[in-house]
């Protein structure tokens, strides 16, 4: 059984921040890629930020400079430091892990609300 649950989301003015925190847990497999998305209302799903074990990151366009992800491969957790805030970051964001036997797992999604 694989369990991958985030929390941090919450409400926040515009310009503030937030952390985003994803823990992966009741694994016996090694975990490569740990990455984030995030779908508003009416929208698709799109990917936020990836970074692989060795600590390759990549963003979407719209948050780089803003947003930062790193991991803690002790904890099996990754972050998502998440800067100036506008209303377009509102939406639920979703945790993924890819382990090394080449399965994927998704969280439950935090939300994360941006007000003006």
């Amino acid at each position: 059984v694989q369990l991958v649950e985030e929390s941090g989301g919450g409400l926040v003015r515009a310009g503030g921040s937030l952390r985003l925190s994803c823990a992966a847990s009741g694994s016996i497999f090694s975990i490569n890629t740990m990455g984030w998305y995030r779908q508003a209302p009416g929208k698709q799903r799109e990917l936020v930020a990836a970074i692989t074990r060795a600590g390759s990151t990549n963003y979407a366009d719209s948050v780089k400079g803003r947003f930062t992800i790193s991991r803690d491969n002790s904890k099996n957790t990754a972050y998502l430091q998440m800067n100036s805030l506008n209303s377009e970051d509102t939406a639920v964001y979703y945790c993924t892990i890819t382990y090394g036997i080449g399965v994927n797992s998704w969280g439950q999604g935090t939300q994360v609300t941006v007000s003006s």
